[in-house]
């Protein structure tokens, strides 16, 4: 940190002392609030989907060659193929808007081209199966199938916007990846089958060990949370011993750096970001935080293109953990919310949260990071005000 950081950080936090009115009680609410939600990230997302994926991410910056990551994901790229892999990988991996980012960090970093990068990043909390089923069965068909829709389009129209507003930043950032050295000391010599396999057990741990339970104690997903770490201890034992048998100590340790390195990156921006939104928006489905929810609901009523952009932008910004933004649409759409911006806070809300914005601007910077939120803002809230003016 330079010293001008220094100085503003310390000017901020003694302002901030200064002045907030901690003696009014919404103040003393939103506060609490803010620590509450803190707790509730950290017991809910931090073991079980965090630190697998932090893990995941230093195995791809480690042992996964350059090379391949430019072959599939590059400029040079089937479109097609990387577009669509990148686009339906929520499908998979059900995680929120926070666990996806040590994934996307991951492959951006080994070379991944911005455009499928950020279609992964914007598919991998939005395409969630459990998600668009429970948004048909409590909100209606129509609206799960256009959330299904959507989802997927935008993570491709998104990708692309992106990858040409940037393709000579992008040019050159891909022509110095691919001349700074293909292979790390970790995957010289490794088979690719090996590095699939190892990172795939690690997938599976974090889709398993992330399993939410369902609110419908029956069925299939249901039977699946029951068993879950049936499957995961296994899995695990797999891991140990796929560490034992192919890679050295020296290859383990590179590992463990670089996991570390990506959980210093990201996680105190994660918590500073959860902070940040406790303290504004209050736990969800609460009105605990400093902005009213009589405001939100005043912004959101109705099937307008200010309600669409409204709800785009407010689900930008709060933090909504995997499911929970389908029971607080549920009870925003009884307060007056229209279809239109339901579907613009379904869209924008899953994919984006001031927690993940923050770690997203580490990883691109201040002008990419704008444009993939500007992007996301601006498709949501056409989507929604069409689908409002039909629905």
């Amino acid at each position: 940190m330079s010293s001008r950081q220094k100085i503003a950080l310390y000017t901020a936090v003694f302002l901030a002392a200064y002045l907030i009115p901690l003696q009014h009680p919404r103040v003393q609410t939103a506060l609490w609030d803010m620590w509450v939600m803190l707790q509730d990230y950290a017991r809910a997302h931090v073991l079980f989907c965090l630190v697998p994926a932090f893990f995941i991410a230093g195995a791809i910056a480690v042992f996964v060659g350059k090379e391949s990551v430019l072959e599939y994901l590059g400029p040079k790229a089937n479109k097609l193929l990387c577009y669509s892999v990148a686009s339906t990988s929520g499908s998979v991996l059900a995680v929120c808007s926070c666990t996806v980012l040590p994934l996307f960090a991951g492959i951006y970093t080994r070379g991944a081209g911005i455009g499928p990068a950020t279609a992964f990043l914007y598919s991998g909390p939005a395409i969630n199966v459990l998600a668009i089923i429970l948004t048909a069965r409590v909100l209606g068909l129509e609206l799960g199938v256009a959330r299904a829709i959507g989802a997927v389009v935008f993570a491709v129209v998104t990708g692309l916007l992106m990858s040409w507003l940037f393709r000579r930043e992008e040019e050159e950032r891909l022509a110095a990846c691919a001349a700074d050295g293909l292979h790390t000391d970790a995957e010289a010599g490794q088979p690719l089958w090996q590095v699939a396999s190892f990172i795939g057990v690690m997938v599976l741990i974090l889709i398993f060990a992330a399993w939410a339970r369902p609110a419908d104690q029956s069925g299939l997903w249901w039977a699946v949370y029951q068993v879950k770490w049936w499957i995961v201890l296994p899995l695990l034992g797999v891991l140990a011993l796929m560490l034992w048998q192919w890679y050295t100590r020296d290859q383990i340790k590179e590992w463990l750096d670089e996991t570390w390195t990506f959980t210093e990156l990201i996680m105190p921006l994660l918590f500073a970001g959860v902070l940040a939104a406790g303290l504004l928006l209050g736990m969800p489905g609460t009105d605990n935080g400093l902005i009213p929810n009589e405001w939100i609901g005043r912004l959101v009523g109705g099937n307008s293109l200010l309600a669409s952009f409204g709800a785009a932008l407010v689900g930008a910004l709060m933090y909504f953990a995997t499911l929970t933004e389908i029971p607080i649409l549920q009870g925003l759409i009884g307060s007056g919310m229209g279809k239109g911006p339901a579907l613009a806070l379904l869209l924008a809300g899953p994919a984006l949260s001031l927690p993940s914005m923050l770690v997203i601007q580490s990883v691109l910077g201040t002008r990419k990071t704008l444009a993939f939120v500007t992007i996301v803002v601006v498709l949501s809230t056409i989507a929604g005000f069409l689908y409002g003016m039909i629905a």
